[in-house]
């Protein structure tokens, strides 16, 4: 039943920032797209309740649980930036603004992004563990809530993993490719 909960909160949050964003842009109904990119959260709010609700009812902790840990620790860390993401690609479709920030390809600001993107991710990782340790405490019972102890070296490995990004990028900062789109603008525009 919570993998389902879980699913359903994944649906609701795009839903509704879906919602929010038509409301504040197409719809031009400011206050109201307002209203629900605030409601956002609530989504989550949603899964934290069902989560204890099921453990407190006397469920022994399993897969989901763990699983809705890790869900809300990452959607509390990124939730902010992906709202801005979609924010930025509705006011550029419907409100004439300007084309959405892409994320650097290159050099040191390619290797800032990936170090920001992986502190989102400890973030994350924290939150999650954070929950999970919560969950155990609130149970009390090491036979019902072994499960959610091997979820914190999931997220410890996963996190580990991200790691790789950052460090590739700063070790190794990419170049841009030799080539007609590294050429000055005149030359380019010459014909051949």
């Amino acid at each position: 039943m919570l993998v389902g909960v879980i699913a359903a909160c994944e649906i609701g949050f795009w839903v509704v920032l879906a919602a929010g964003l038509a409301a504040r842009y197409p719809l031009r109904m400011r206050r109201t797209g307002a209203a629900l990119l605030l409601a956002v959260p609530l989504v989550d709010v949603v899964l934290l309740v069902a989560t204890v609700a099921d453990l407190r009812g006397g469920a022994t902790a399993g897969f989901a649980h763990g699983l809705a840990a890790a869900y809300l620790g990452y959607s509390l860390a990124f939730g902010h930036s992906m709202v801005r993401w979609a924010d930025e690609r509705f006011a550029h479709r419907f409100a004439g603004g300007p084309p959405p920030r892409r994320k650097p390809r290159y050099g040191r600001a390619r290797a800032r992004y990936e170090w920001v993107e992986f502190g989102k991710a400890a973030v994350a990782t924290a939150i999650g563990c954070a929950l999970l340790l919560a969950m155990i405490a609130l149970v009390g019972d090491a036979g019902r809530t072994a499960a959610l102890t091997g979820w914190t070296a999931r997220l410890g490995l996963v996190l580990a993993v991200w790691s790789l990004w950052p460090i590739t990028h700063t070790l190794w900062p990419s170049e841009p490719k030799v080539g007609a789109a590294s050429r000055p603008p005149a030359e380019r525009a010459r014909p051949r």
